[in-house]
């Protein structure tokens, strides 16, 4: 019986790795696309790519970053997504572990409330979040966008970590406050240190969607000094003047600060969104 359950299994197990490694090839097929077309002479670029780069140019990146806005550009999404994922992390914490913590009437409405924000696209609230920063008079700056991204990536970072702190024992809280810690003591010494991964976590999704934002920057940035990279990036294309050279290098050069968030924090990634999957 087991020798036919193996003589079973090994088709299905080259299925599913047949099938692991085609997504994979998939996945980052674009991005090899990306970072060796940034790598390429203009000829073979436009007339004749292959797979493999026969030659190698940083020509693009030095025009990018010589003759352009892009290091301003890449300076205000940092800006932008650094202040977004502090002021994220700061009410996600607070209104989640308020709401698992304390006796709030109508608070399920409240996380439901949340997820319902989150699913609203980016463009249908783009437009009245312009009209009332135009109305008090902070449209067309940094801040206008920080407050835009806020709108999606604060109910995503409640309702994950809500996920979090409702299964965590309250008993552990009380232990420490036993022990002489206060409320807020028990909080950072006790709940905090168990949450990194789903803290961690929320950062990643709330830098991701901040640093990677279009929409929002499109509808509230009108001058060029406050520009974010995607926005720059989008304004190289002409109607009669294609950089592609430049174009994929900047797109690169967006893609690293990801890169790095994931391999260092790849560990804690893992971890929360298997524990967010089981908790919630």
């Amino acid at each position: 019986m087991s020798t036919a359950l193996t003589s079973r299994s090994i088709p299905a197990q080259v299925a599913i790795y047949a099938a692991a490694i085609i997504l994979a090839v998939y996945s980052a097929f674009p991005i090899y696309w990306m970072v060796t077309s940034s790598m390429r002479p203009t000829n073979e670029l436009l007339m004749n790519p292959t797979l493999v780069p026969r030659s190698f140019t940083f020509e693009y990146y030095y025009s990018l970053l010589a003759q352009t806005d892009y290091p301003r550009q890449f300076m205000n999404s940092l800006i932008v997504a650094l202040a977004t994922v502090a002021l994220t992390m700061v009410l996600s914490i607070m209104i989640a572990y308020g709401v698992t913590r304390q006796r709030i009437r109508g608070k399920q409405m409240i996380i439901a409330g949340m997820l319902y924000a989150y699913m609203f696209p980016p463009l249908l609230l783009a437009i009245p979040l312009y009209s009332m920063f135009a109305y008090i008079g902070i449209n067309d700056t940094l801040l206008s966008l920080v407050i835009s991204h806020l709108t999606i990536t604060m109910p995503l970072g409640v309702w994950f970590l809500w996920g979090f702190f409702k299964t965590m024992p309250f008993e552990l809280e009380e232990a420490a406050m036993v022990d002489g810690c206060t409320r807020l003591g028990a909080f950072l010494r006790v709940v905090l240190p168990l949450s990194v991964p789903g803290l961690v976590t929320v950062a990643i999704f709330a830098f991701l969607l901040s640093w990677t934002d279009y929409t929002f920057a499109l509808v509230m940035i009108g001058s060029d000094a406050n520009k974010t990279v995607p926005l720059g990036l989008a304004s190289m294309i002409g109607a009669f003047d294609l950089r592609w050279g430049d174009i994929m290098a900047g797109s690169t050069l967006i893609a690293l600060p990801l890169f790095a968030a994931f391999i260092m924090l790849s560990r804690y990634f893992v971890q929360g969104l298997t524990a967010g999957a089981v908790k919630g």
